[in-house]
């Protein structure tokens, strides 16, 4: 089998809640999504997708994307669609860096792979471990009364882990997470993501302000460096993000103790071949991880979930059911999710057909 033809698509996809807000004033009501298809000379097709946060929130965008995509696509040509880690070498031969770029393509020939040997992405990632995953709830930066009015509203609704927007200031930040915890029992679990919006001293600020509270803290500064300063400086759970991106990062954060959880997002680190590498390490050395990728719709989510679901449970933090925080749907076939968890589809491949109605005419087409 070998790729005969990449077809791009973009689709915005708008935010149900109005926008989506976090630290550094970043706030967006609709997000750019680039959608690969990649077909075969045997007639099966597969899909990736990848979604950025804007072109603030990693050394990434949307538009970058699609450039990178003509870029690879000679090298994507030809290729044999059912051996991802031989394509992701090949990629990272063609192009040096650009991991968002190579996620699409990745995503697509897992999805590819599973329909041809007719078993759902989960299987061939290494099983299905339980019925479903936990899910987390993020929490759009707000007043510390409507994020706590957002938390119990969420939590009514079933979820038990809720990612807080903060990292504005340290006095806001730490009324933020008050006001939230109050509103969660003990086996809920809260945890307020800066995404790198505090310097080192702001967050000790707040560490130091909401010592007595019940809080994982993820990334607060920008550097890891500075990051580790600060989990130093308190008995707070840590989460690294932003700067776990690869295996190495990720072995340099185990060997200095700087975090307990890491965020695992696809797209930051290549797509599901290498996704699959860090998740597997990260298992082996007790660290939880946060399962998800820099947003999406229906065909990340399902990416998403088959990682997650062929996570051993102990390992799992909680995983992210993007596609229902978006105000269109791009797909049929989306994982399962309610009451605060989801499973991912029993389905060859990632078990999802994109609406032919919201993707449109492709915006590249490549032969």
């Amino acid at each position: 089998m070998e790729v005969t033809g990449i077809d791009v698509y973009t689709v915005d996809l708008p935010i149900a809640e109005g926008t989506y807000d976090w630290a550094g004033g970043n706030s967006y009501a609709t997000f750019d999504s680039t959608i690969v298809r990649l077909r075969t000379d045997e007639g099966v097709a597969g899909h990736g997708e990848v979604s950025m946060l804007g072109s603030s929130y990693l050394p990434a965008f949307g538009k970058g994307a699609r450039a990178g995509v003509a870029e690879l696509a000679p090298a994507v040509l030809g290729s044999d669609p059912t051996q991802p880690a031989v394509l992701a070498a090949r990629l990272d031969r063609q192009l040096r860096g650009h991991p968002y770029v190579k996620s699409a393509f990745d995503v697509a020939c897992w999805d590819l792979t599973g329909k041809v040997r007719d078993a759902p992405v989960a299987d061939l990632l290494g099983g299905r471990f339980g019925d479903d995953v936990d899910l987390y709830r993020a929490i759009s930066q707000d007043t510390p009364a409507e994020m706590a009015a957002s938390v119990a509203q969420y939590r009514d609704d079933g979820y038990e882990t809720f990612q807080l927007k903060v990292g504005e200031d340290p006095v806001t930040d730490a009324e933020r997470i008050r006001a939230a915890r109050d509103e969660l029992d003990d086996h809920h679990v809260l945890d307020a993501d800066f995404n790198t919006g505090l310097t080192r001293h702001e967050a000790v600020r707040v560490v130091e302000a909401v010592s007595d509270v019940d809080v994982y803290i993820e990334q607060p500064c920008a550097s890891y460096e500075s990051c580790r300063a600060v989990r130093r400086q308190t008995n707070h759970p840590f989460v690294l993000d932003e700067v776990m991106t690869g295996i190495q990062p990720v072995l340099r954060g185990y060997e200095e103790d700087a975090m307990d959880v890491v965020n695992l997002k696809i797209s930051k680190v290549g797509g599901l071949t290498r996704a699959r590498a860090v998740r597997d390490l990260c298992a082996d050395l007790g660290i939880a991880m946060i399962i998800e990728d820099t947003w999406g719709s229906e065909i990340a989510t399902a990416a998403i979930a088959h990682l997650a679901h062929s996570t051993p449970a102990d390992a799992r933090f909680a995983a992210t059911d993007f596609h229902n925080y978006n105000a269109v749907t791009t797909a049929d076939g989306a994982p399962a999710a309610a009451g605060g968890t989801m499973a991912a589809s029993t389905a060859p491949g990632l078990g999802v057909t994109p609406r032919e109605d919201v993707l449109g005419d492709p915006v590249a087409s490549y032969e």
